[in-house]
């Protein structure tokens, strides 16, 4: 059986033709799959019973086994889902009062190993599928109703941010293949510009990866130089500070439009000092880059050492930066109830 989730548009008009049937059954059963969100084949009631008992034959349609789900104080909504083979990751669903985010995994654990990082704790069991990444987002969108595809204006998971478990950029095939899924017009629509990809800075991926996409980018920074990086995210050792940034250089050169987010996670007497922040200015001056900063308060989770910045160093960093002309909100933390917040993510079975 053929997983039909995740295969790429042409990937489904070969199966169909492969079945003998004609290229425009193809683009009516993307519809069914991608902007009504049906779970199985009997629902697309306008293929004879003849051609939906092939499709059933040939294919499946997997959602993502539901096993926890957590909804925190302020809204956040976090599942923890099992795939076919048992291994499980976490999406979390982050509300506005008119909008919001998903959150999506592309790994199951993380190979990266930044030492503020819950889901780093985790080893790196095995990339998600292109199928596996979508899904994710369906299952979202079953849980809030949202099938068919709403307009952008009624819609509430209106963007989605490639920031879960996992390094996209080490599993770049499936996820650009996912995002263009995610995005296509005639099925789930949701617009380039609303899908943020994260990356720690795997500097040779960064230009492919937009260039495949066109979704907006967002780097982990969480340190203004090498030495300090390197203490705290160990794959700034294989890609340092100027690689990545001159990738973010040649993005922007591409783009004239597209500012690029700097993340930065505050921790207490570590990267916080106005020194930092200073450094920082430096950086964006030095590699004229368009930059606006996400600064982050620190989540703890049990077994880290690192705490939380206090509130006048994370204004006073904000106001360096701000007043240097760069835009630097402090990101109001979210899930921490629920361990849903940024960095807080992990899916071990000894956690369900």
């Amino acid at each position: 059986m053929i997983e039909i989730i995740g295969l790429s548009k042409k990937e489904l008009e070969a199966e169909i033709a492969l079945m003998g049937e004609k290229s425009f059954r193809a683009k009516q059963v993307w519809q069914w799959l991608y902007f009504r969100g049906v779970k199985s084949f009997d629902e697309m009631t306008n293929l004879s019973k003849e051609l939906r008992q092939k499709l059933a034959n040939r294919f499946q349609i997997t959602r993502p086994q539901i096993v926890a789900e957590q909804i925190s104080r302020d809204k956040t909504h976090k599942w923890l889902l099992e795939f076919a083979d048992g291994e499980r990751v976490e999406m979390v669903y982050i509300p506005e009062d008119d909008r919001g985010a998903v959150c999506i995994s592309t790994q199951v654990g993380c190979a990266m190993g930044c030492r503020f990082c819950h889901t780093g704790s985790q080893k790196l069991t095995r990339n998600l599928t292109a199928g596996e990444i979508v899904s994710q987002f369906m299952v979202a969108r079953d849980a809030y109703g949202e099938w068919p595809s709403p307009t952008h204006e009624t819609r509430y998971l209106s963007n989605i941010v490639v920031m879960g478990m996992g390094e996209p950029l080490q599993n770049l095939e499936n996820v650009c293949q996912a995002l263009n899924i995610l995005t296509d017009n005639e099925g789930i629509a949701i617009s380039r510009r609303r899908i943020t990809m994260s990356t720690s800075g795997i500097a040779p991926q960064i230009l492919p990866a937009l260039q495949a996409t066109g979704v907006r980018l967002a780097v982990s920074l969480h340190a203004p130089n090498n030495e300090l990086r390197s203490q705290i995210m160990p794959i700034n050792k294989r890609y340092p500070i100027e690689q990545v940034l001159e990738a973010c250089k040649a993005y922007q050169a591409g783009d004239g439009s597209r500012y690029i987010t700097f993340e930065y996670l505050l921790l207490d007497g570590v990267n916080d000092t106005p020194d930092c922040a200073r450094q920082l200015i430096l950086l964006m001056k030095k590699y004229a880059l368009r930059a606006s900063f996400n600064l982050i308060p620190f989540n703890p989770w049990p077994g880290c050492a690192f705490k939380p910045s206090k509130p006048e160093s994370i204004a006073t960093f904000a106001r360096i930066l701000e007043n240097a002309g760069y835009a630097a909100p402090v990101r109001v933390p979210r899930g921490q109830d629920i361990l849903a917040a940024c960095g807080q993510l992990k899916s071990l079975k000894t956690n369900a």
